[in-house]
């Protein structure tokens, strides 16, 4: 095992249902830590550029909707398989598809509005976290 970082965003669902503390406790509790957090208003040419890779996709241009809706709570998580423990935490895309107890399974309401975004992959994460805190918007825990 190693440490890796991921992003994750609690997308403007889970920010209008107040479930910023309740999910950062339950990454916490898993032993991830929070090393960089801030939130925000995405502007439409924001979610676009972090949603090019789905361009082409038919959902393009709702999600980009559904992003730009309301605030989102962004944040890095650092911890020993941190991109696969996010994930697990989070559940599967789709709630009705998602085990009991993660937090698309307890908060979601459909696949479109899923309450949280999680990195799939390292260069993913890497890309994901350049483009929400640049090189030097993360502060490594000292204590």
């Amino acid at each position: 095992m190693s440490v890796e970082q991921t992003l994750s965003i609690i997308k403007p669902d889970g920010v209008e249902k107040n479930l910023i503390g309740e999910i950062c406790r339950r990454f916490e509790n898993a032993g991830l830590q929070i090393v960089a957090a801030r939130m925000m208003h995405l502007s439409k040419e924001q979610a676009e550029g972090f949603y090019e890779v789905h361009k082409e996709r038919p959902f393009y241009a709702d999600l980009v909707s559904y992003m730009t809706s309301g605030p989102v709570f962004v944040q890095v998580l650092e911890g020993e398989s941190a991109i696969g423990k996010n994930r697990e935490i989070m559940g599967a895309t789709n709630p009705a598809d998602a085990d009991a107890g993660t937090i698309r399974k307890d908060f979601a309401a459909s696949i479109e509005e899923n309450v949280v975004h999680g990195s799939d992959g390292p260069e993913t994460a890497a890309q994901e976290i350049a483009f929400f805190f640049g090189d030097d918007g993360l502060c490594p825990r000292t204590r």
